[in-house]
């Protein structure tokens, strides 16, 4: 509390002096060392869950932003104003900037180097990054920097060297612990946990995060990697386990995951998992089921479309408030509603054939657009309200139809397959 009342005083007399200099002290005043570490102080803020203090963060990186421009290159002999301009570049800070700025300043040759990875970096480039940045050790430069550096390795590598990048999140991590940079680095080792099939590491960054970075504005991405590793990692992660982890959300936030991961379960047939998180998502803390929620009871329905009885099945929808659902929802529901009726039709319950299980995962799942990390480190202020979400078509497409078979029996089969081919298609969008 205390430092965060340090925070607030300091940056209001930054802002102060940024709008009005005549206040005491002009912002030219300042070494750029000071505003940067002063807008890292506000993205700490930020990555434990300080939502008001986004303007202060846009604010100060065009405070940083207008003094780096300024320096000269005698500023830039101070290593720390040269290690500040490179944090603020890989803080969401003007390329422009920093590659103007660099051209006038001398430094050590190292430092160069760095400086033209993170220009490589922050201008798309990739590929001339890594091998710029390549013979760098973050662990043997001072934390402030040597933290971002680990960071931007960690994103830069991901693809192509994942256990590698793990490492180097993993340092970014112990440079600056309880950081904006820590936030990110461990919402990029989630991710790259599922791309190694490494449940333990996927449970153990996942508990991290919801412990210390729960609310966060990014932690959209969070949720967006940990439902997905759910379900990647169904076989080997318990439902206990699972349970662990989401104890320690809040039961909005809780019960919004279950109903997530119930709807992707389902996608690819996952029965028992829909079933479990459904049930997650009706009951309360305190083990009583919550019936308010129409959701939970479309998604629990699902479960059991192809497995249940036709009259459980039937009732469970009937039961349903339409007008209580989203546009999308609304729209799985009349697909899933002619099913019980479908698998009856002209004998189909008495054909002896086998059961229609596994029908939802048939097809290709469509699944909801995956928000993996941005190559940025950490992400802006402009990316900080954005969450990525699928768009539920107005009507989806119907699964291309074949000829209609000419026994009885197989026609009613093949209608009962499309109808839950049509649900498939629709169970791509997150739940509203």
């Amino acid at each position: 509390m205390k430092r965060a009342a340090v925070t607030r005083r300091l940056i209001g007399l930054l802002l102060l002096a940024g709008g009005h200099p005549s206040a005491g002290f002009a912002q030219d005043a300042l070494q750029p060392y000071q505003l940067v570490r002063s807008l890292q102080l506000i993205q700490d803020r930020i990555a434990a869950g300080d939502h008001a203090a986004l303007p202060m963060q846009a604010k100060l990186l065009e405070m940083a932003d207008a003094r780096l421009r300024a320096a000269n290159a005698e500023d830039y002999k101070d290593p720390k104003n040269f290690r500040a301009l490179l944090v603020y570049g890989m803080s969401g800070g003007n390329p422009v900037t920093v590659e103007a700025a660099t051209s006038r300043a001398t430094t050590d040759p190292q430092s160069l180097a760095i400086a033209k990875g993170v220009i490589d970096y922050l201008n798309g480039r990739p590929g001339e990054a890594i091998e710029a940045l390549r013979p760098i050790d973050p662990m043997a430069l001072p934390p402030d920097l040597g933290a971002f550096l680990a960071l931007v390795k960690g994103s830069l590598l991901a693809g192509d060297q994942p256990a590698t990048a793990l490492r180097l999140l993993d340092e970014a991590r112990l440079l600056s612990p309880g950081t904006l940079v820590e936030e990110a680095a461990l919402r990029r080792s989630v991710g790259l946990a599922v791309a190694q099939g490494d449940a333990a590491r996927f449970a153990l960054a996942s508990t991290q995060y919801v412990e210390r970075y729960l609310y966060s504005p990014y932690a959209s991405q969070f949720a967006d990697s940990f439902v997905s590793g759910v379900i990647a990692l169904h076989m080997s992660i318990s439902q206990d386990k699972l349970g662990d982890i989401t104890s320690m959300m809040d039961p909005e936030r809780e019960k919004v995951i279950y109903l997530r991961i119930a709807r992707r379960a389902a996608i690819d047939g996952l029965n028992d998992l829909s079933a479990f998180a459904s049930a997650r998502a009706e009951q309360g803390r305190d083990g009583n089921t919550n019936q308010d929620d129409p959701r939970a009871l479309l998604y629990a329905s699902l479960s059991t479309v192809t497995s249940g009885t036709i009259e459980d099945v039937r009732a469970k929808l009937g039961k349903i408030d339409r007008s209580r659902l989203s546009e999308g929802d609304r729209a799985l529901l009349d697909a899933a509603q002619p099913v019980p009726e479908i698998a009856t039709a002209q004998g189909a319950d008495d054909s002896g054939l086998p059961p229609v299980e596994g029908a939802i995962s048939e097809q290709p799942a469509v699944t909801a657009a995956s928000s993996g990390p941005a190559a940025n480190a950490p992400d802006t202020a402009a990316a900080a309200s954005a969450d990525p979400a699928t768009v539920m078509p107005a009507s989806a497409p119907s699964p291309a139809a074949g000829p209609e078979p000419a026994d009885p029996t197989d026609a009613a089969m093949t209608r009962t397959r499309r109808q839950l081919d049509l649900i498939d298609q629709m169970l791509g969008a997150a739940p509203k």
